[in-house]
């Protein structure tokens, strides 16, 4: 009997962050008190003014198909903020509205690869890339970081993995899971290689309103010698506590975006019309740096309370993130540890054991790349990283 299945998604890793996630939640519904730091989300609510402008859409029955690639209103905003903010000369023809982040990097790979192109990423990598770079028929082309970088991709390992079927270079920053930023100089460096190879550039921008220490976002997509060939992607989900509103957006050359509205046409079609019309009162009122300003805060004392408790944990180590709300600490060096006489091999089976026996979920690196690490949010209460913390100290207290 033939098989009736797509080998394509067979084959396609599910999102363990997704999987974990949900696995927390529902040891939760079940009583049992896990303390889950696996979300990719805020967990501060909507801003009272962004909620105020979705309910008089409704009253207001915004209520129908808008065009494809957005109201027009919303994209002319968001190039408004694009030029403002990240020096980026663009205009809403510029633009396509989209149903999160994670579908205008999906947009944006369907639009310019082709069977057989590649596309290069650092691991570790947010656990999406790669699987989407596969459904786009292209191949990922993985530069390995570590440490001594601060897991960021150096110009020498760029020019090593250049091929003539390079299509693009994919990135974040502030990066997921790393919490790391490029430095202008750094993204500099690498334009200069994209327009020397002529391939395209996809910068995932999503975290660069959650900046510690002084660190500076700079968009690569400001450059003008390859304005073209950057491909900006960018979202209210994270800055403005929007995670289930699925509202992101794409700025690329007119073709692309021609491509791209060709794609979701046949797709999705447009993004809710409530939420377009609450994201452009989040990116037009006043009231929203000072919303934003204040979750920052919040996230830096919360970034700075866990990685001193990552810190004081003997034999791991860990890079101090300048954005996003993740860390990602290297635990390499109690991977073959024991618990209850099992050995501890992976960083996975190390998941395991917190997830069982310490009641903390995290998600390991492997999903992002790594082998060594694991991704932890702290985008949680203070309450709740405290008792993480704790759990953390005696987690590791009771390898042995």
């Amino acid at each position: 009997m033939k098989n009736l299945y797509s080998k394509k998604i067979i084959n396609l890793s599910p999102s363990p962050t997704l999987k974990l996630n949900a696995l927390a939640k529902e040891m939760k519904d079940n009583g049992i008190d896990v303390v889950g730091l696996t979300a990719g989300e805020p967990d501060f609510p909507t801003p009272t003014h962004i909620k105020r402008a979705a309910m008089y859409a409704i009253q207001e029955n915004y209520s129908k198909y808008t065009a494809n690639c957005g109201i027009i209103e919303l994209r002319k905003s968001i190039a408004l903020k694009l030029q403002k903010e990240n020096n980026i000369t663009c205009n809403h023809e510029n633009i396509i509205v989209t149903n999160g982040a994670k579908h205008a990097i999906y947009n944006a790979l369907q639009s310019i690869c082709n069977k057989g192109d590649e596309v290069i990423i650092g691991a570790p990598y947010w656990v999406s890339y790669p699987e989407m770079i596969k459904l786009a028929d292209a191949k990922p082309i993985i530069i390995n970081t570590n440490e001594k970088t601060n897991y960021k991709v150096t110009i020498q390992q760029l020019k090593k993995v250049i091929s003539k079927k390079t299509k693009a270079f994919l990135f974040s920053t502030p990066s997921n899971p790393t919490g790391n930023v490029y430095s202008e100089d750094e993204l500099r460096e690498i334009a200069a290689i994209a327009k020397k190879y002529n391939f395209f550039i996809i910068a995932d921008e999503i975290y660069e309103k959650l900046l510690y220490d002084g660190a500076k976002h700079f968009s690569i997509g400001s450059i003008l010698d390859v304005k073209d060939l950057v491909l900006t992607v960018n979202g209210l989900s994270k800055s403005f506590a929007m995670t289930g509103w699925r509202l992101g957006y794409l700025c690329a050359n007119k073709n692309i975006i021609q491509l791209a509205d060709k794609l979701q046409g046949q797709m999705t079609s447009n993004a809710s019309s409530i939420s377009q019309m609450a994201a452009i009162e989040a990116l037009n009122n006043r009231k929203s740096g000072e919303v934003i300003e204040a979750m920052r805060k919040v996230f830096e004392e919360r970034r700075n309370y866990l990685f001193d408790v990552i810190s004081s944990i003997p034999k791991i180590t860990c890079t101090k993130p300048e954005g996003a709300f993740f860390l990602f600490p290297n635990v390499s060096n109690y991977l073959g540890k024991k618990f209850n006489g099992k050995i501890i091999k992976t960083v996975d089976a190390l998941g395991e054991y917190f997830l069982n026996e310490v009641k903390l979920a995290f998600v390991p690196g492997s999903g992002f790349g790594s082998k060594n690490c694991f991704r932890i949010s702290y985008a949680e209460s203070m309450e709740s990283l405290k008792i993480a913390g704790e759990r953390l100290i005696q987690g590791f207290k009771n390898l042995k």
